[in-house]
């Protein structure tokens, strides 16, 4: 009985593991492609929250909205944990830190006033698209350009989410520090002064008071010149490039670590067989 049980459970465990964290199944594409659409639409809830006209009229619905997103993800979060052979090692990964920051915000917000708006952050994980694109199939090119800007596709985009996922956690920095006393009236409003500052246009129609915000712009200022660099550095680097081999989306049941090559066996961080 107890043998059963064990098997039944590491069977069970399997097959999580298949859903949440593969990308090249049918099943854990389709729960990529849901987490997605969920984060995308509780980020919207929290942003549309923080405009003070639909706040006045539909703040309780949009609350009650939130906190349903919040507990499906740290549901998730638990089965992640659950399901991966080496769970701690999974919460101190990148993505893992990503995970537990995306659900903390709510959950300090019945401490802390205001820090649930900083639950934008959980935008980061949209990141995970990235896996879902791979699963692409590649076309043959006719022109050397046009290999090079057919094959940094995927980065274009993932740097466009990026541009996307940066301007929206600085928006939100900034409402939370500056306020509508001082012209950021909303999250969308903020993010509108993030791209304006972060693409060097530099309108001055709204403009930070506080030294925070100040120091805040600054760095944006600075990522600015930084930023519009790298579309041509990323299509450069293909064109230097002939043919080099993708690596696939197939992530390591034991330390959940992606990144093999397309005939690996075994994990080449853990060496856990895949």
């Amino acid at each position: 009985m107890n043998m059963t049980k064990k098997n039944q459970n590491r069977n069970l465990r399997q097959v999580l593991f298949e859903i949440i964290f593969e990308a090249d199944t049918p099943a854990g594409k389709l729960f990529d492609v849901v987490l997605i659409i969920c984060i995308l639409l509780s980020v919207i809830v929290v942003m549309l929250d923080s405009v003070s006209t639909i706040n006045a009229k539909h703040h309780e619905k949009l609350y009650t909205i939130e906190w349903i997103f919040t507990i499906l993800f740290t549901l998730e979060y638990i089965l992640r944990l659950i399901c991966v052979g080496k769970p701690v090692q999974y919460a101190k990964s990148f993505f893992g830190i990503i995970d537990l920051l995306a659900i903390l915000p709510t959950y300090m917000s019945l401490f802390f006033l205001g820090t649930r708006y900083l639950s934008v952050i959980r935008i980061l994980r949209v990141l995970r698209v990235f896996r879902v694109l791979k699963l692409g199939h590649h076309v043959k090119e006719a022109a050397v350009l046009k290999k090079a800007l057919y094959a940094s596709r995927r980065k274009i985009i993932v740097f466009i989410f990026a541009v996307l996922t940066l301007v929206v956690i600085i928006g939100s920095l900034m409402y939370v520090i500056e306020n509508a006393e001082n012209g950021f009236t909303s999250i969308p409003q903020s993010i509108y002064w993030a791209i304006v500052t972060l693409t060097t246009v530099g309108y001055g129609d709204i403009s930070p008071v506080s030294e925070l915000g100040q120091f805040l712009a600054a760095i944006v200022m600075i990522l600015g010149y930084s930023i519009i660099a790298i579309p041509t550095g990323i299509v450069t680097a293909e064109l230097t490039l002939s043919g080099k081999e993708k690596q696939n989306t197939q992530a390591c049941p034991n330390c959940s670590a992606e990144g093999h090559d397309n005939d690996a066996i075994y994990c080449k961080f853990c060496g856990t067989k895949l």
